[in-house]
C-alpha cells in the first residue's frame, strides 16, 4: 500500500496512518516551514511509506500544507505524521519570521497548496 505518485490518490486509511490519533505531541501550524534534520537526511531512505515519503519531499524546506497537498494527504493526518517526526529529531519546524509577521511568499505558498487539495 501507498500514496500513489502517479494521482491516484491515497490507499490507506487515514486512521491507519496516524493510529487513530488526530494529534501528535508537538503541534504542527499549517503555515509552518518544515525542514529535515541531520538525522532526518539519514533516515530519509529507511523510513516506511508516508514518513519516508515526507522526508524525501524535504529536501527543501517546505510548508505543513504544502506536504499535505503534495502527498495528498489530509491535512489533519499530515500534521500528526510531521508532530510524530518532529518528536523523533528527524524534521524541526520555522513557525516564524523575521519581523515576526507572516511573509506574504510564505502566505501565498500555504494557498496554493490549500486550493491544490
Amino acid at each position: 500500500m501507498s500514496l500513489g505518485d502517479a494521482g491516484d490518490g491515497l490507499r490507506v486509511r487515514p486512521y491507519a496512518i496516524t493510529g487513530g490519533r488526530t494529534r501528535a505531541t508537538t503541534d504542527v501550524p499549517i503555515e509552518a516551514i518544515v525542514y529535515r534534520t541531520p538525522n532526518g537526511e539519514r533516515a530519509s531512505s529507511s523510513l516506511s511509506l508516508e514518513r519516508g515519503q515526507i522526508l524525501a519531499l524535504l529536501a527543501s524546506p517546505q510548508s505543513a500544507a504544502e506536504i499535505s497537498a503534495r502527498l495528498r494527504l489530509p491535512l489533519g493526518v499530515a500534521r500528526v505524521v510531521l508532530g510524530d517526526l518532529v518528536d523523533e529529531g528527524y524534521v524541526a519546524l520555522n513557525t516564524r519570521s523575521a519581523t515576526g509577521r507572516p511573509d506574504l511568499r510564505l502566505l501565498e505558498r500555504v494557498l496554493d497548496g490549500l486550493q491544490a487539495l
